[in-house]
Order: structure tokens, then sequence, then C-alpha cells
């Protein structure tokens, strides 16, 4: 009888999961809505914030207002059986859940974090399978990009995330709490500020001076996520030309991009780390 028992509660848990699994999803996010859409839960979304522009069919979702200014009036009205956010300092979840929502709240800060997130949604909404597959996926693009810049030498890196416009002022680089930090390495690159415990810290033109980057990597203005016209890049190009003592200049080694697909933590980290191989080492010939 135990045999028997044991079999029935193996054979029901996967039907009880996915009798709970939640129909009606409010994103609060961009990177969340990435990975719920990857694992094929597009339809099950319901609301996401106004930066949510990835995947195409995420931009015809209701929208519920930004990550730091979410509409919690909005979010009740879509009457949502699950609302998911990341960790964040306005004590988002606190105020969902006085509402009676569920929610679940996921780290991002690190590549393993993500790998979790998408692990966790996946258990959570009846689809683990795809989310096995969906980890499995970036991870073999990741090995490939590792296997291409193996034995290359590391390249000094400054990635700038932010910046006044049109200035080389009011600079916010990546620094060593960022899972850009880690793609930097996995693609080559040895980040000039990975010793700098801030993710995202402000730094001076003098300290990237100091440090002598081989490659500068300039988003620019933070939150576009539009591409770059080639008149645009060049703009950004000219700001660095004028010092001509970094390497990166003399070797011509600025690349402008822009903001979507770096700092948006998702499925879309095998993409953007195999981007910043190209650009550390363009003779991989990824």
């Amino acid at each position: 009888m135990r045999v028997v028992g044991l079999l029935l509660a193996l054979w029901v848990a996967p039907a009880g999961a996915a009798a709970n699994a939640p129909t009606r999803i409010v994103s609060t996010a961009p990177s969340l809505t990435e990975i719920l859409f990857a694992l094929g839960l597009g339809e099950r979304v319901v609301g996401v914030t106004t930066y949510c522009n990835y995947p195409e069919e995420a931009r015809r979702v209701p929208r519920i207002g930004t990550y730091i200014q979410p509409n919690l009036e909005t979010i009740v009205s879509l009457r949502p059986d699950l609302v998911v956010i990341e960790s964040n300092p306005i004590r988002l979840r606190e105020r969902l859940e006085g509402l009676g929502l569920r929610v679940m709240e996921l780290d991002q800060r690190t590549v393993s974090d993500i790998f979790r997130a998408i692990e966790r949604l996946g258990q959570a909404s009846g689809v683990a399978e795809q989310a096995r597959a969906l980890e499995a996926r970036i991870r073999a693009e990741f090995e490939e990009v590792e296997r291409r810049v193996t034995g290359r030498p590391r390249r000094r890196t400054a990635f700038i995330v932010g910046r006044t416009p049109g200035a080389l002022e009011g600079l916010i680089a990546v620094g060593s709490a960022s899972y850009l930090n880690e793609l930097i390495r996995l693609a080559g690159g040895e980040n000039i500020f990975g010793a700098v415990a801030a993710p995202y810290p402000r730094v001076s033109l003098e300290e990237i001076l100091a440090r002598d980057p081989q490659v500068i990597i300039d988003m620019g203005e933070m939150g576009r996520a539009s591409g770059l016209s080639e008149a645009e890049a060049r703009r950004v190009v000219e700001l660095w030309n004028r010092y001509g003592s970094i390497t990166a200049v003399r070797e011509r080694r600025v690349h402008a991009v822009t903001a979507d697909l770096y700092v948006v933590p998702g499925p879309r980290m095998g993409q953007a780390a195999r981007e910043l191989a190209r650009m550390l080492h363009p003779e991989a010939g990824l």
C-alpha cells in the first residue's frame, strides 16, 4: 500500500501544480517580462511596465507604470493571480501583499540569480521543463563564447551605462555587483571598475584616463532601446576621440551601443555575451 500511495502522490503532484499555476500574471520589470515570454507564458501576461518593449508582443500588453512608480490601482484592476517583481527599494512586495495579491520577488543581480529566477518562474507557472530548456540554451551560448575567447589576452574594459547627453560627464559605469561584470569577464575582458563594490558606480573621466581601458563600450543615455544611427554612433566616438592618451581611443576600440540588450538581465544574456566578445575580441570570429 505504501508503494501504491507513493505512486499516486507522484502522479497527482504535477496535475495539482498545473492546476494552481497562475493564468493572469503582472510583470513589474522588463527582465521578468522577457523571461515570461521566453517560457511561452506570453498569453498569461496581463500587465507590464512602461519600458517592457521586448519581445514585440509585450508592446501590446496593458501598462502598469514603471519599476519605481507602479500604479497599484491599475495592477489590482487587472485581477492578477501572480505579480512578479524584482527586489527593489520601494517595499513593493509588502504593498502588493497588503492588497491581497500573490507576489513572487526575484533577485537578478548575478548570472546565478537570473538562472534561479527562470527556474522559480518555470516551477510556479507549471512550465519547469521549458525553464530547464531555456537555461540550457543560455549556458550553451555562454560556453561557445568562452570557447572562442579562451587563451586570448583579457582586455581592460570600461562599460559606460549612463552619462550626461553629449558630454563625458555624470559618468556611470559597470561595477563588480552587476551581472554585466560577469559577462565582461566571460567575454574575455577585465572590467577596470571590477573592484568597485557598487553595481553601477559614478566615476570620473579622470579615473578612466588613469585606468587606461583598451576597450570602451559607451551606452550613452540609459534606457534607450532603439538602435543608434551611424551619425549618432560617430558622435559618441568623437566625444572620446578628444582623449588620445586612452589606449581604446588610439586603437579605435570605442563602441557605441544601445541599452536594451545589455541592461535587461534575462534570456538574451547569451546574445549580450556574444556581442561583448565581438567588441573585445573581433579576431575570435564570433
